[in-house]
């Protein structure tokens, strides 16, 4: 299956295409290329009531992470038995609060949609966040001598 991106939300449009092929693209660069991942794009409204809900935390978020397995240890790869089990989890993005968050400190937000679900998968696997900095570090890097950016 591999990515399963879900637009949830109708407030900001997104290029889900891109969004789509970027994460498939760090699901290869992390060696994630087997698991599948979803990846939910929501508005205020309905990541703070998922943040109210699991954190107990009345307002709206960036990012919202769950995990499909809770017992990793940092660094270990799960190790599924049966197909099914080849899952990460599922990232919520909260694109309504990211994109005033980016207006407000003149960010662009395809830049941040993209480095979210890598981080968020950093935490799904438990890895580092450093690995996560030198994984960013290097995409940045080969974007500007491609001149995407």
């Amino acid at each position: 299956m591999g990515v399963v991106l879900r637009n949830l939300q109708k407030v900001v449009p997104l290029r889900r295409a891109t969004l789509r092929k970027d994460v498939d693209t760090l699901r290869h660069i992390l060696g994630l290329q087997k698991f599948d991942i979803g990846i939910i794009c929501v508005d205020n409204r309905r990541i703070q009531r998922i943040n109210n809900i699991y954190r107990k935390k009345n307002t709206p978020t960036d990012v919202l992470s769950f995990p499909f397995y809770e017992d990793l240890r940092p660094g270990r790869l799960p190790c599924p038995i049966h197909r099914d089990e080849l899952n990460l989890g599922d990232i919520f993005l909260g694109v309504e609060y990211l994109t005033k968050t980016c207006q407000n400190e003149s960010q662009d937000i395809h830049g941040v949609l993209t480095f979210l679900p890598l981080s968020a998968s950093i935490y799904l696997t438990r890895w580092s966040l450093l690995m996560g900095s030198v994984i960013y570090w290097a995409i940045d890097m080969k974007q500007r001598k491609s001149g995407q950016r």
